[in-house]
């Protein structure tokens, strides 16, 4: 035996033994595993029931404390009462200063009209005044010359009445002399001709009087003619000025100028819709209420005011007032009930709802959620209704 033969051996004899696997536990039984399996299904079960409840218990405590009074609707909108900038007169568009949404304080230009023919009829209605004022002047001096007349009239008067009195006195003296034969019947008869002479005067100086009096009538007359044509000439010139003025059109307010609709060089007509101004305080929500909720809304309650463009953002507003119609009364084409097959339909009616002062960033348009708080409603008395009425 070789050297490498013993070692071999001895190898083989001294090597260790390999462990053997160790036994896998026996397969439980089909019972077990659906055991198992129905315990864990109960506890979802169960954690969904309990998740039920305290769900629904706390809804109900929400509509029982909150919910049940209130009235919501999501058919309400922010409005504002824009103002419809037209012309009031024919012309072409010369400027146009403002461009669209820009903001503008009131009184600012927003659009200028072509005012070269508005300009020459203010000075034509102008020129004609002082024509008008010089002849007042000539029926005035005319005037006082006719009263200047009638005096001079007056004054002829008395001297014919002292005449008359001086004749009369001198016929009765030549009279009584000629009776007694002191006297001639030549002087008597001159003593008369002078009386008739002294009573023709007299007539003379009366129709001076009414003469002169019928002229002055007449200048007045005059007068008053020419200063009611002056008059109606002022009057002219006012509207001449107001025209010019309306080519200027301003902002009536402070707000933002939008839909500007018209173009420089354009021919405009009176009544054409140029621009808008949106206002920058006074918006307001319009809130349209199924009739079957309006048992609950009164002026004066709270509401609560969920804007969509701000995420979800909450203001409060106070009912103001509540439409006298719905809003299909309002609507350019009514529906007529009367005719065809007849389907009824929840009717709407708009209430406003005034929003808190101060409040920024909305736009008339906006779409909002509505909640009004009926326990809000204020009394006769002035204070708020009580939660459980």
């Amino acid at each position: 035996m070789s050297r490498h033969d013993r070692i071999d051996s001895t190898t083989a004899k001294t090597a260790p033994t390999p462990p053997a696997p160790e036994a896998s536990p026996p397969p439980a039984s089909g019972a077990d595993a659906t055991k198992a399996k129905t315990g864990g299904k109960k506890k979802v079960f169960l954690a969904i029931a309990l998740a039920a409840v305290l769900g629904g218990g706390y809804a109900g405590y929400e509509w029982w404390t909150t919910g049940r009074f209130m009235i919501d609707t999501d058919d309400a909108y922010v409005h504002a009462d824009l103002s419809i900038v037209s012309s009031r007169v024919q012309g072409y568009v010369s400027e146009i200063p403002v461009e669209p949404n820009q903001h503008v304080k009131k009184g600012d230009v927003l659009v200028r009209i072509d005012d070269g023919d508005y300009r020459i009829a203010l000075d034509q209605a102008e020129a004609k005044l002082p024509t008008l004022d010089r002849t007042l002047d000539r029926i005035d001096a005319q005037i006082a010359a006719a009263e200047t007349t009638v005096t001079q009239a007056r004054a002829q008067l008395d001297a014919a009445e002292a005449s008359l009195r001086n004749a009369t006195s001198a016929a009765k003296r030549a009279k009584g002399l000629a009776e007694r034969n002191i006297t001639s019947q030549a002087t008597l008869d001159a003593a008369n001709e002078a009386l008739d002479t002294a009573l023709a005067n007299k007539a003379a100086a009366q129709a001076a009087i009414a003469g002169a009096q019928a002229q002055v009538e007449v200048l007045k007359a005059q007068r008053d003619e020419t200063e009611s044509g002056r008059a109606a000439l002022q009057l002219d010139v006012d509207q001449a000025k107001r025209d010019l003025d309306l080519t200027v059109l301003r902002a009536p307010f402070d707000g933002i100028v939008a839909n500007v609709a018209t173009e420089e060089g354009e021919l405009v007509s009176p009544g054409a819709r140029l621009a808008a101004v949106v206002p920058d305080e006074g918006l307001y929500v319009e809130a349209n209420f199924k009739e079957t909720q309006l048992e609950g809304i009164v002026p004066g309650e709270t509401a609560h005011i969920t804007i969509d463009a701000f995420d979800g953002h909450e203001i409060e507003g106070k009912v103001v007032s509540i439409a006298p119609a719905t809003g299909s009364i309002f609507s350019l084409l009514p529906a007529d009930n009367a005719t065809g097959n007849f389907t009824k339909i929840v009717q709407r009616v708009p209430v406003r709802i005034e929003l808190p002062a101060g409040t920024e960033g909305l736009r008339a348009g906006l779409s909002v959620i509505v909640e009004i708080d009926r326990r809000t409603a204020p009394k006769a008395d002035g204070r708020l209704a009580d939660a459980s009425e």
